[in-house]
C-alpha cells in the first residue's frame, strides 16, 4: 500500500507542476496580446537599432517603382540627398511610411548603384546622358562624381575662364570676346559677322564666268618665226578690282580684331591655343600670301603653271572663314563640341566603313573579273564604288553587271546602313547634352563685368532645382505684391519673418514657413498653419483653366 502512495505521489507532483507552468504560461501570453502593437513596434524598432546601428530598411518609390536599401548604405554620403535626413525627409510619406521621387526610374538604378559601391557610378544603357546628368544633379551627388562620369563619358573638361586684371584690358576683352555683356559689345558682334557674311559672297561671286579675268602667256621661243600665245585664267588680281577693294577692307577688319583680341587676352601663350584663333589667322593668311605674289608676279618666270597651282590651293583655304561664323553661333558651337565628344565613335564608325570597303570592294572586283563590259578594273577601283554604295548616295558611274556582282553590291548597301546607323543615337545623346547644357547656363548663370579686382563675378539663378517653397514665392509674386510682414507660429503664437525653411525663433520648431498660404488661412488673419519639413511631404498642383494653385500637405488640401 505504501509503494502504490509513493508511485501515486510522484506522478502527480509532476502533474501539478506541469499545471503550474502552463498557467504561468498562458498568463504571459495574455499580457504579451495586451501590449500595443506601437509598444511593440517602439521596443523591436529600439533594440534592433541598439544592436544593429543602421540596419534599417529605407523604402524609396520612384515613380511608382519602389526600392530598398538599408539605412547605412546611404548614410555613406551625408552631403546628398538621400544621404542628409534633412533633404530627403521633404519627399517623406507617412502614410505610406516611404521616400517618394517623381523622377525618372530607369535612372535610379544607376544612382543606387552609387551608394552600394561605395562611390562609383555607371549610367544605365537605356538612359540617356543629358537625362542621367539632371538625376545626378538632382540627388545632388557632388560635382566630383558628376566630373568622373562625364569624364567616363568622353567629355572634355573645361577650364573655367578668366578675365584679364586691367580694368581697360578687361572692358576691351568684354567688347570682343562676350557679346552679351553690353549694348556696344552686341553691335560689334553683329557688325562683326556681316563683314564675315560679305567676304564669303565675295569669295563665290568672283568665281562666275562674267568677273573672271585672263591673261595672255608667250609660249614662243628665238627660234620659230611665228609667235604662240596662251589665255590662261589669271589667279593675281589688280588693286583695281573691285573684289580686291572689298576683300581688303575685310582682311583690314579681321587682322585689327584679332590684334586688339590678342592685345587684350588674359593669357597670351594660350591665346593660340584656341581653335577659333587659329582659323582667324588661316582665314586671313591666303590674301597676304596673293599680296606678296602680286608684288614678285614675273611674266617671264618659267614655273608659271606650278606657281598659279600652289596660289589656287593658298586661296582655298579662304573658305574657312565660314567657320568664323561659329564665334557668334551657339549653334554651331554646340555642333563642335557634339563632334569633339564624340570623336570616339566615329572613329569607329570609319574603321567600320574602311573594313567593309575593303571587304567589298574585293569581293566585287572577284565576281566580275570575267565580264567582258566590267568597269573594276582593280581593287582600288572598287574603293569608290563601296564608299558611294555604303552611304547610299549612287552616283552610278560604276556599277556591277553579273548576277554575283549585284548580290554583293546589294549586302554592301545593307552593310553601310547598318553600319552608319550605329553611333548615331550616340551622337545624337552628346548632342541634347550639350544644347540642355547651354540653355540652362543661359538661364541660371549671366557673366557681368566688375571693376574691382575680382576678374569674373557669376550671379546664379534664384530658383533653385527642387525647391517648392521658391516656385510658390515665385507664383504668388505674380499674383499679387502685398504680403504680410510676419507670421504667427501656431506652437507658440510668435512671430517670425516670412520666408523658406526657418526656425521659430521662440521655440526652435523647424517649420516650412510657406508665405504663399497666409493670406487665406482658415485660422485667422495673417496666420498659416506651418508644416515641419520631417515626416510630411507637400505637393504642389497648378489648374491653369481656374488659374489656382494648390498645396496637398499629407491629406489636406490648401487653395491659394
Amino acid at each position: 500500500m505504501s509503494a502504490l502512495s509513493g508511485t501515486a505521489s510522484s506522478i502527480l507532483i509532476p502533474y501539478a507542476t506541469l499545471a503550474l507552468w502552463s498557467r504561468r504560461l498562458n498568463r504571459t501570453l495574455a499580457d504579451t496580446r495586451e501590449v500595443g502593437e506601437e509598444e511593440i513596434d517602439q521596443i523591436s524598432g529600439s533594440s534592433i537599432t541598439e544592436s544593429l546601428p543602421g540596419a534599417e530598411r529605407l523604402v524609396i518609390n520612384v515613380s511608382g517603382l519602389r526600392f530598398e536599401t538599408q539605412l547605412r548604405t546611404v548614410n555613406q554620403f551625408p552631403d546628398t540627398l538621400l544621404g542628409n535626413p534633412k533633404k530627403r525627409d521633404q519627399y517623406y510619406d507617412p502614410l505610406r511610411n516611404e521616400y517618394f521621387f517623381d523622377r525618372n526610374r530607369s535612372s535610379f538604378d544607376g544612382i543606387l548603384y552609387f551608394y552600394q559601391s561605395g562611390g562609383r557610378l555607371r549610367r544605365p544603357v537605356n538612359v540617356p546622358i543629358d537625362v542621367f546628368t539632371e538625376e545626378i544633379k538632382f540627388y545632388e551627388l557632388g560635382e566630383e562624381a558628376l566630373t568622373k562620369y562625364r569624364e567616363e563619358e568622353g567629355f572634355i573638361k573645361e577650364e573655367p575662364k578668366s578675365l584679364p586684371k586691367n580694368k581697360f584690358q578687361r572692358k576691351v576683352w568684354l567688347l570682343f570676346e562676350y557679346p552679351e555683356s553690353s549694348f556696344a559689345a552686341r553691335l560689334l558682334a553683329i557688325g562683326s559677322v556681316l563683314v564675315i557674311v560679305l567676304s564669303i559672297i565675295i569669295f563665290c561671286i568672283e568665281t562666275l564666268p562674267h568677273f573672271r579675268q585672263y591673261r595672255v602667256i608667250n609660249e614662243a621661243n628665238h627660234t620659230e618665226l611665228e609667235k604662240q600665245f596662251t589665255i590662261e585664267e589669271d589667279d593675281l588680281p589688280t588693286v583695281d578690282q573691285p573684289f580686291f577693294i572689298v576683300e581688303t577692307f575685310c582682311i583690314v577688319w579681321f587682322s585689327c580684331e584679332l590684334l586688339v583680341r590678342f592685345a587684350s587676352a588674359p593669357k597670351k601663350l594660350a591665346f593660340f591655343k584656341v581653335m577659333m584663333n587659329v582659323i582667324d589667322v588661316v582665314s586671313i593668311l591666303p590674301y597676304f600670301i596673293t599680296v606678296g605674289a602680286v608684288i614678285i608676279d614675273d611674266p617671264k618666270r618659267q614655273n608659271q603653271t606650278t606657281s598659279l597651282a600652289v596660289l589656287r590651293v593658298i586661296r582655298l583655304v579662304r573658305v574657312f572663314r565660314i567657320f568664323k561664323l561659329s564665334r557668334h553661333s551657339k549653334g554651331l558651337q554646340i555642333l563642335g563640341q557634339t563632334l569633339r565628344a564624340s570623336v570616339r565613335e566615329l572613329g569607329l564608325l570609319v574603321f567600320f566603313l574602311l573594313i567593309c570597303v575593303i571587304l567589298f570592294s574585293s569581293a566585287v572586283y572577284f565576281a566580275e573579273a570575267d565580264a567582258d563590259t566590267s568597269l573594276f578594273r582593280s581593287i582600288p577601283d572598287g574603293f569608290w564604288w563601296a564608299v558611294v554604295t555604303m552611304t547610299t548616295v549612287g552616283y552610278g558611274d560604276m556599277r556591277p553587271v553579273t548576277l554575283w556582282g549585284k548580290l554583293i553590291g546589294s549586302l554592301c548597301a545593307i552593310a553601310g546602313v547598318l553600319t552608319i546607323a550605329l553611333p548615331v543615337p550616340v551622337i545624337v545623346s552628346n548632342f541634347n547634352y550639350f544644347y540642355h547644357r547651354e540653355a540652362e547656363t543661359d538661364e541660371k548663370v549671366v557673366p557681368i563685368p566688375t571693376d574691382d579686382d575680382d576678374p569674373a563675378r557669376v550671379v546664379p539663378s534664384p530658383m533653385t532645382e527642387g525647391s517648392t517653397t521658391a516656385m510658390l514665392l515665385n507664383r504668388m509674386d505674380d499674383r499679387s505684391n502685398e504680403k504680410p510682414e510676419n507670421l504667427l507660429c501656431d506652437r507658440c503664437n510668435s512671430e517670425n519673418a516670412t520666408g523658406g525653411f526657418s526656425k521659430c525663433d521662440q521655440c526652435s520648431a523647424e517649420y516650412n514657413l510657406i508665405s504663399a498660404l497666409k493670406q487665406n488661412s482658415t485660422r485667422g488673419k495673417n496666420r498659416i498653419p506651418h508644416v515641419r519639413t520631417k515626416n510630411v511631404s507637400f505637393h504642389v498642383v497648378y489648374t491653369p483653366a481656374t488659374d489656382q494653385l494648390s498645396v496637398l500637405v499629407s491629406n489636406i488640401v490648401m487653395y491659394i
